[in-house]
């Protein structure tokens, strides 16, 4: 594969493609976000930082990424859980966009504020939903019924092509609820006519709401500035009917390609079964973040499995993930600490040793070409770490820098968190002149009581042949 092209799996032709976006360097891609109605779990967590990543290593590639992820801020599980409750539907969203923002801020995955071209809320985009529909309706796609306005399923001829079926299979794959309004049991809602006490926007067809699937084709659309998109995103659950009724309306309406490329990531289950809170194994991002402090576990954690996959969350997982994290860090200050013997050795830098870190590099950027493939990228990151501890043992200090600034280069693709530099207390920098002079002397039983006494306070000496480094201890080593 040559290492310069970007190949995707393309959901809607089942293969991997070329990535060719539809003006030369610069990409539409829109995700669906977050329905505001409670706490994001680490089900959540996955998609944001899937996307994140994918669309950092297209910015790493030099395209300009125009990426909009929507905000449900209305929808029926917001309306019922209002309801029991006793709050107001939008005291209920604002509560929870408040709380889904500080998640995005922990996690580290960028946000309207920070990168992400839009982020919109469907409340704030009715009036576009609304003309969507009409022209839907102008065009024979739709049909207003007693309760709302429906969308004509079988007269769009390609409907089923995104999730591989026939309209008779999906009577098999879907409960279709009796609705005698229907023209269809297979036709979807567009506009829904509120009950009473239920929240409204009036409309030509009543007072009502729109459906979930008009806005993301209307948002995407909008704020994309366009009506194919390069890339459209989602969880693998989304496919059908979600995605399929987004491409239909929107098809239906433009007679052009909604998205040349979809892109599924897997689902996430807990020890094997399905996330419920009715099986008490339903894990937020903040119960996550209050029991092991570090977003950077649950994405090594993500790294681990190809996106596409599904994944199964185990503490023996998030384990291997913390040790994972271990390893970068105690490279991290091996490399980044103060050296303490001045008279300390530089072995030179050779070609022969660039070329092999060159080469590593081109590896990872490989395996992030062919469908980013993170667990092969996160592997080449492990044979970066290998490479520079041979060059500390070495005292090839440029070389081991050079290995950082690549590692630092990749981290800041895959939004993972660079340890900062250690700064050394007095007491414990008096103690290693203390140790350095006993070993100068040979008192080798003084120069091992003296590094007993370092570890004491947090740290750990690690010796090369003509240099002393330290390293901060972790928290479960003291």
């Amino acid at each position: 594969m040559d290492k310069q092209k970007i190949v995707v799996y393309n959901s809607l032709t089942r293969k991997k493609e070329e990535f060719f976006p539809i003006d030369d360097k610069q990409i539409r891609m829109y995700t669906c976000g977050v329905t505001v109605y409670d706490d994001c779990h680490i089900g959540h967590a996955r998609s944001l930082y899937v996307f994140d990543v994918i669309r950092k290593y297209f910015e790493y590639r030099k395209f300009k990424v125009n990426f909009v992820r929507n905000i449900t801020d209305i929808d029926d599980k917001i309306v019922n859980r209002a309801k029991q409750l006793n709050v107001s539907w939008e005291k209920l969203s604002a509560k929870y966009i408040k709380r889904y923002q500080e998640d995005l801020k922990t996690l580290g995955v960028s946000s309207n504020h920070d990168g992400v071209e839009e982020e919109p809320r469907a409340t704030n985009n009715i009036q576009e939903m609304i003309d969507f529909i009409s022209d839907l309706i102008c065009k024979g796609y739709a049909y207003c019924a007693e309760n709302g306005v429906y969308f004509r399923v079988r007269k769009f001829d390609k409907y089923g092509e995104l999730s591989g079926q026939n309209t008779n299979q999906m009577y098999n794959n879907i409960r279709i609820e009796a609705d005698t309004q229907k023209e269809d049991p297979l036709d979807f809602a567009l506009w829904k006519k509120s009950k009473e006490g239920e929240p409204f926007w009036d409309s030509p067809w009543g007072a009502g709401r729109p459906g979930w699937h008009i806005e993301c084709s209307a948002m995407s659309q909008k704020y994309l500035r366009a009506e194919t998109l390069d890339i459209h995103g989602g969880g693998r659950d989304l496919i059908f009917p979600h995605h399929e009724n987004e491409k239909a309306q929107s098809e239906a309406r433009t007679g052009k390609s909604f998205a040349n490329y979809w892109i599924h990531h897997g689902l996430l289950t807990i020890n094997g079964q399905k996330m419920s809170k009715s099986l008490g194994n339903f894990i937020t991002i903040k119960d996550f973040m209050n029991k092991y402090q570090d977003a950077d576990i649950l994405k090594l954690f993500f790294l681990s499995t190809h996106y596409s996959h599904s994944i199964d969350y185990t503490e023996v997982k998030i384990n291997e993930a913390k040790k994972q994290r271990k390893i970068f860090n105690e490279f991290f200050d091996k490399v980044h600490l103060r050296v303490l013997k001045p008279e300390g050795k530089n072995n030179p830098f050779s070609e022969k040793d660039k070329t092999w870190i060159d080469d590593i590099c081109a590896k990872f950027r490989k395996a992030m070409n062919d469908n980013f493939n993170t667990p092969q990228a996160l592997g080449y990151l492990f044979e970066l770490i290998d490479a520079g501890n041979g060059f500390i043992s070495s005292d090839k200090q440029d070389a081991s820098l050079y290995v950082v600034t690549k590692i630092e280069e990749f981290f800041s693709i895959l939004g993972l968190r660079v340890k900062p530099h250690i700064t050394m207390p007095q007491d414990v920098e008096k103690l290693i002149c203390k140790r350095d002079e006993a070993r100068k002397r040979k008192d080798f039983k003084q120069s091992d009581e003296i590094r007993k006494e370092i570890e004491l306070l947090g740290y750990l000496v690690v010796d090369t042949s003509s240099t002393i480094r330290l390293i901060e201890k972790e928290p479960d080593e003291l």
